[in-house]
């Protein structure tokens, strides 16, 4: 059996057509499969056709999130309850096409535990988030140990075995793509182009995105605190070097003393540098708070699925 795993925010507009198109590409294959959808706290009509569905398809399931916690833990809570030998993740905003679903089920049979879509191209994006998405792909590459393929997606197939250790990760800073991409197993890449979104628009902001690299960096890169141990310890050696400097005119020549302008500018850096120091160590010491409370990643407020 096939689980295919779609978290929901708002997509009241979209979910009939996606839940018929990837049953129509589905059900021309050889593999039982279920649907389970997950309701990030949605605010619109969206719970109330996920209702329909499931009375109307046993094969559907939806788990309703108490709140919004995010997509990376609704994705989670999908992976905790996908009972198939595979499990797909995919997007229910039709930029993750279904017509893929064969060919991902194709490279499982092939023999590969994990088949990773790229997005190659995004129709209809803007060419700053184009360009954001390439820098932090870049800078997560270049400060981590973990490597995550540019323009890689949401949209993949786990076999069950890498499931089940997935659901050994607890880190409430989710980062999913990094965990896929440490995690191991067989892999194999597949590229596809995304269409624009059926209906609606995205719900996935600049404060957001940037939320999501800072959680991907932090969670697999430790080397923002050394650049700023390193740096910490390169402007001490500069102004050590200045105080010898202004010892030197003081006691030793008649010159006088630079005015305050310039104490006052150096002052000025070597303080902004300092909160900056503070303000990386500051990132990690939030994450290690959030950890030790030990929270529960989410919870539910009801489960939709058949009587029958």
């Amino acid at each position: 059996m096939i689980s295919i795993v779609v978290p929901v925010f708002n997509e009241q507009d979209n979910i009939r057509i996606f839940y018929q198109e990837v049953c129509q590409h589905m059900e021309s294959l050889n593999y039982s499969f279920e649907l389970i959808f997950v309701d990030d706290g949605s605010t619109d009509n969206t719970c109330a056709i996920l209702d329909q569905l499931v009375r109307q398809d046993i094969r559907v399931r939806a788990f309703l999130l108490a709140r919004n916690f995010g997509h990376q833990i609704a994705l989670t809570c999908g992976l905790d309850h996908a009972d198939g030998d595979a499990v797909i993740t995919m997007d229910g905003d039709m930029q993750h096409p279904p017509e893929m679903l064969p060919l991902l089920i194709q490279k499982w049979q092939e023999g590969f535990d994990i088949v990773q879509t790229i997005r190659v191209n995004t129709k209809g994006v803007s060419w700053f988030k184009k360009l954001t998405s390439r820098l932090f792909y870049k800078l997560m590459n270049t400060l981590s140990d973990v490597h995550v393929a540019e323009g890689g997606s949401d949209f993949r197939l786990l076999d069950k075995q890498v499931v089940r250790n997935f659901r050994r990760f607890k880190e409430q800073a989710r980062f999913i793509r990094g965990i896929i991409g440490a995690i191991g197993y067989r892999q194999v890449q597949l590229g596809f182009v995304a269409p624009q979104r059926y209906a609606g628009h995205s719900k996935f902001s600049l404060k957001k995105m940037l939320h999501f690299a800072i959680d991907g960096i932090t969670a697999y890169s430790k080397l923002p605190l050394r650049f700023a141990l390193y740096i910490g310890v390169l402007f001490g050696l500069i102004s050590l070097g200045l105080t010898l400097h202004v010892l030197y005119i003081k006691l030793l020549t008649t010159e006088a003393v630079p005015g305050w302008a310039t104490m006052t500018a150096s002052l000025s850096f070597l303080g902004g540098l300092q909160l900056l120091g503070l303000g990386v160590i500051g990132e990690y010491v939030d994450r290690i708070f959030e950890e030790v409370k030990q929270r529960p990643l989410y919870w539910t407020k009801d489960k939709l699925e058949s009587r029958e």
